[in-house]
This record gives structure tokens, sequence and C-alpha cells, in this order.
């Protein structure tokens, strides 16, 4: 396996994971209910945002905090949401990516979760 390089890497990287997302009932209606997601659109946005954390290409405009902020207004958002999700991230990355680049996106995918949790 090779590390994390490109922008299609990321691709296949958030496809992956959102197949396992989807799959599970104890979460895959947070995207598919509660926030709606129109899910190529928003494999794209994942990527722009991973591209943005990764490699610093600035291509992400959003605010990630505010999306997550208005669906936990709808939906209380848990611990266990939050654990499936690093789970189901860490576990595809793994799968797929070694290298320091790989471990990265794990580790900025933790911190990113707690602040979440925390302004939540």
């Amino acid at each position: 396996m090779t590390d994390i390089q490109t922008r299609e890497d990321l691709h296949l990287l958030m496809s992956e994971f959102y197949k396992k997302l989807l799959a599970d009932d104890k979460i895959n209606f947070i995207f598919t209910e509660v926030a709606q997601i129109d899910l190529e659109p928003h494999l794209l946005d994942l990527v722009d945002f991973w591209e943005q954390i990764l490699f610093d290409t600035g291509s992400y405009r959003k605010n990630v905090l505010q999306i997550h902020i208005d669906i936990n207004q709808k939906l209380k958002l848990s611990e266990e949401h939050f654990s499936i999700w690093l789970h189901y991230f860490n576990t595809t990355i793994d799968e797929n990516f070694e290298g320091q680049i790989a471990e990265n996106m794990k580790t900025r995918a933790l911190s990113i979760a707690t602040v979440m949790k925390i302004k939540m």
C-alpha cells in the first residue's frame, strides 16, 4: 500500500468510507434523513476539505463546524455516533493506505471530532 498522495486518493477514500457509513443503521439515517446529503456533491466537498487539511490547497470554503452544529440541532449527535464515524474513518484509511499522511489524517480526524464534541 502507498500513502495518500492525490485528490483521487481522497475521493477513493471518501467513497469507500461512505459505503461503510451508509450501510450502518446506527448512523446512516443522519446522512440520509437528517442531513439529507446528495452523495456525489457531498463527497466532492469532503475531498476539498481533506485536500485543504492535508495538502494546504485552500479549496474548501465552508464552515465545517457550523454545518455539524446545524445537524446537531436537528438530532443530538452522540458519543456513539462519533465513535462509529471514527471507527469507519480509521478502518477505511487502514484498508487502503499507509504512511505519514494517512496517519496524519487519522490524527486530524480525531482532533476535529473532539473539538466538535466540545463545541456542540
